[in-house]
């Protein structure tokens, strides 16, 4: 018997819900078993009844989605629904498995609903490997796992935090800490600083100029003026 997952909707607009309500009824694997339109009435729904998956307004008054997130830092599975793009590191840090601006293409939606259905067979990032491929272990989505170090394609430094772009999923992932802190975990001999805010693959570099790079998933990297001498190196 296929899996079902029950879903309760967060929003303090009656169209958000009736959109992903029809969005969530074209899945058979989901189940739309709750509505609540204030996040007062979100809290009490969640300490009476049990879900698999939230679908998660920012913009709401009393309790904000952010400030729910943080009241309930074991709450279901969580997919940020919203207008707003400003919230999504805050979002990221509390554990939200994707991040989702409105309005929302049934597209976007299943690729949200994929990721949450990888998540709850356990099929992460951290499996496949052998016992000779290097990860990088952070925490991710709530959970320890591990990153084959080969799959990375870059790191963007976000202040306290980073942007970890992997070839193996379509979002970066949001992980704590420096540049300076995960360069002492990944192999020097395949991952290079090319900019302050920049660490990358080398392998996974596609093309190069004097001021940037091309990545194989074709994003263009800035190259900081002190790092070209050492870039040239690896690219004679």
């Amino acid at each position: 018997m296929a899996l079902t997952y029950r879903c309760l909707i967060i929003d303090d607009e009656s169209p958000a819900h009736k959109a992903l309500a029809s969005h969530i009824s074209k899945f058979d694997e989901l189940e739309h078993s709750g509505s609540a339109f204030s996040g007062m009435e979100a809290v009490k729904m969640l300490n009476e009844n049990s879900y698999d998956i939230i679908f998660l307004d920012i913009n709401m008054p009393v309790i904000s989605g952010v400030e729910l997130m943080e009241l309930q830092p074991n709450r279901p599975l969580t997919i940020v629904t919203t207008a707003y793009s400003d919230y999504a590191l805050s979002a990221y840090q509390n554990d939200a498995i994707d991040y989702l601006l409105k309005p929302i293409s049934l597209d976007k939606f299943t690729k949200a609903i994929e990721k949450a259905k990888i998540y709850f067979s356990g099929n992460t990032l951290k499996k496949e490997n052998t016992p000779n491929e290097k990860v990088l272990s952070q925490r991710v989505n709530g959970q320890m796992t591990d990153i084959l170090l080969s799959d990375i394609l870059y790191i963007e430094s976000l202040g306290n935090y980073m942007k970890l772009y992997s070839a193996k999923i379509s979002l970066p992932l949001i992980i704590y800490g420096s540049l300076s802190s995960i360069a002492a975990e990944i192999d020097s001999t395949n991952f290079l600083q090319v900019h302050r805010s920049y660490i990358v693959n080398i392998n996974k570099v596609k093309a190069t100029t004097f001021k940037t790079l091309t990545m194989s998933n074709n994003e263009i990297i800035p190259v900081g003026r002190k790092y070209q001498i050492l870039l040239d190196s690896f690219f004679k």
